[in-house]
């Protein structure tokens, strides 16, 4: 049986029928005969990471397939802290942030254009006019990353349960930030909340005069939380092959090691060559996350044309480099994707299961022939929920725990566990 684990996730790769398709999805409609070679191969199912219908980020998404339960994850303010490389300790609050143009309207104000483009000198500009700023005891500071984006660290007596300012559409206004239902009477919360309102009203008379980028919106605050590393918890040495900060920021968190690479302009040509260098580093690693943004990203121009040209780049690009993973007998190849993104319509993300398959030796052979999302809900995996992907890993690589078996005295998936071997006492 295999003993490693290769995971070439396709971001978003799920999507909704058009009938300019025949009424089939981009990756129906798609020519993917690699894709469906290693359907053929092994066995087939849907995966959500979470409850159907429910439509996830996809932080939340690969914090499931990596193990983790929801009440693991920190906030994607972390993520993104971490994959920056922003010196974040145990107290401090991350939140996202970016430049907008927006307009007041009566004292409230509304978004012009959230995804606002602006010169390197204007970013440069506000970058330094909002630095740093404080309020109610709280220290905020604003780290830039790639653009209009950045991350802000509030240091102080705070705590992250308070509302997003941003609406993430074009002509709403934006959202008072007030603590969350759930923690209306925390002091940490009602304080991070009132400091951040200040900086943000700060933010809006600073740049006022900007006419490009003249306010910034904030979501997904963020508080490290204590939990066990990937090897502690899964007794599996991991790695994560992606682009992306929040990748970065992910695998930092959860003890896998980040390989961090560049996009080009050739989706085939970066999965095969993120794949041969998974290949490379099973020397090293049991676990090995290989990930590509591009079906996602071409889903959100609502084009589903694009999202089908780069299904078939990426089906080119994983064929020329499978080969090696498909004859090494240690080594259990699985596909699948964190979410559907719809290439129409106004949703960010959608709540469909996305296919899912396993290739490896040992591993139980179905009869889909296809990797779609209609053909492997025939598959004999049926519908595969949150956590229960990393189970199958360990179930195929036969690294899965037995019901009821204690080896080890904390809480570990794997077997067999770390324990400390059974002492005789000495002799007097």
């Amino acid at each position: 049986m295999p003993s490693k684990c290769v995971l070439i996730l396709l971001d978003g790769l799920g999507d909704r029928s058009f009938a300019r398709f025949g009424h089939r999805t981009p990756l129906q409609a798609a020519h993917t005969p690699c894709l469906d070679s290693l359907a053929a191969l092994g066995t087939n199912g849907l995966f959500h990471a979470s409850r159907l219908g429910e439509a996830l980020p996809s932080e939340l998404a690969h914090f499931a397939l990596f193990g983790y339960e929801r009440e693991d994850f920190p906030g994607r303010g972390v993520l993104e802290a971490l994959g920056t490389d922003i010196d974040l300790g145990p107290n401090d609050v991350a939140v996202l942030g970016h430049f907008i143009h927006a307009d007041n309207e009566g004292g409230q104000l509304r978004v012009v254009r959230d995804k606002a483009s602006a010169s390197d000198k204007e970013i440069r500009a506000a970058n330094k006019a909002v630095a740093a700023f404080e309020a109610d005891g709280v220290r905020i500071t604003y780290h830039p990353g790639k653009g209009t984006f950045g991350v802000l660290l509030m240091q102080g007596q705070v705590a992250p349960y308070f509302t997003d300012s941003n609406p993430m559409t074009d002509g709403r206004f934006l959202s008072e930030i007030v603590p969350l239902d759930s923690h209306r009477d925390d002091p940490k919360s009602i304080r991070a909340a009132s400091a951040l309102k200040k900086y943000l009203v700060h933010v809006w008379n600073t740049l006022d005069d900007n006419k490009t980028i003249n306010m910034m919106v904030t979501q997904r605050a963020g508080q490290r939380k204590n939990v066990p590393m990937f090897s502690r918890k899964l007794g599996m040495r991991g790695a994560s092959v992606a682009s992306g900060v929040m990748y970065k920021g992910i695998a930092r968190y959860l003890g896998l090691t980040p390989v961090t690479v560049t996009d080009g302009d050739d989706p085939g040509r970066d999965i095969a060559e993120r794949i041969a260098r998974a290949t490379e580093l099973l020397r090293d690693f049991d676990f090995i996350h290989v990930h590509t943004k591009t079906p996602d990203q071409a889903a959100h121009t609502k084009r589903p044309e694009a999202k089908k040209a780069v299904i078939e780049s990426l089906d080119k690009g994983i064929e020329a480099s499978i080969r090696p993973l498909l004859d090494d007998p240690d080594v259990l190849v699985a596909v699948t994707a964190d979410h559907s993104t719809p290439s129409c319509g106004s949703l960010i993300h959608s709540g469909e299961p996305v296919p899912l398959l396993f290739v490896g030796k040992g591993v139980r052979r179905d009869k889909v022939k296809t990797f779609d999302e209609i053909s492997a809900a025939a598959g004999c995996l049926g519908c595969v929920r949150g956590t229960e992907f990393m189970n199958l890993v360990l179930n195929h690589t036969d690294r899965i725990r037995l019901g009821g078996i204690w080896d080890s005295p904390g809480e570990q998936a794997f077997w067999p566990g770390d324990f400390e071997p059974f002492t005789l006492p000495g002799k007097d």
